[in-house]
């Protein structure tokens, strides 16, 4: 069994950076240790944290976001996948889910975005890297 899980899950508009020791104590240590976890999902259209996730530990988990192979999620992390997209294409993607009212939002998220990959370069330490340009067929 695997599960999918969102790393924007724990991020918040109060709180765009420092979000990661959440998803360690609530998510990873638990299922690390083969015990279940529990944590409580932000709603980004009511702008607050609202119901909470119970779940079970299972075979895989997948953790996506761009943060999601941070060095201190190291540790709890068996395989590491950098997408490397291009800053326009990450902006053009997320306004066509979010709509260009959220402009401003992406624009400092990706600032921050820019600050995590010069401080930590994940394209370095991930166990692959894939384009993630809109030119490039997925398969």
């Amino acid at each position: 069994m695997c599960r999918l899980l969102g790393s924007r899950s724990f991020v918040s508009e109060d709180n765009p950076i420092n979000w990661w020791p959440n998803l360690i104590e609530q998510l990873l240590k638990p299922l690390s240790d083969n015990r279940p976890a529990r944590y409580r999902s932000y709603d980004w259209k009511l702008k607050k944290f609202t119901r909470w996730h119970d779940l079970k530990p299972t075979d895989f988990v997948i953790l996506e976001g761009v943060s999601a192979s941070r060095k201190v999620f190291k540790p709890y992390l068996s395989y590491s996948i950098w997408l490397e997209t291009p800053r326009h294409e990450r902006l053009r993607r997320g306004l066509e889910r979010d709509g260009e009212t959220m402009r401003k939002q992406w624009e400092q998220w990706m600032s921050l975005e820019d600050a995590y990959i010069r401080r930590e370069h994940p394209e370095q330490t991930a166990d692959i890297v894939i384009s993630g340009a809109a030119d490039v067929p997925l398969i």
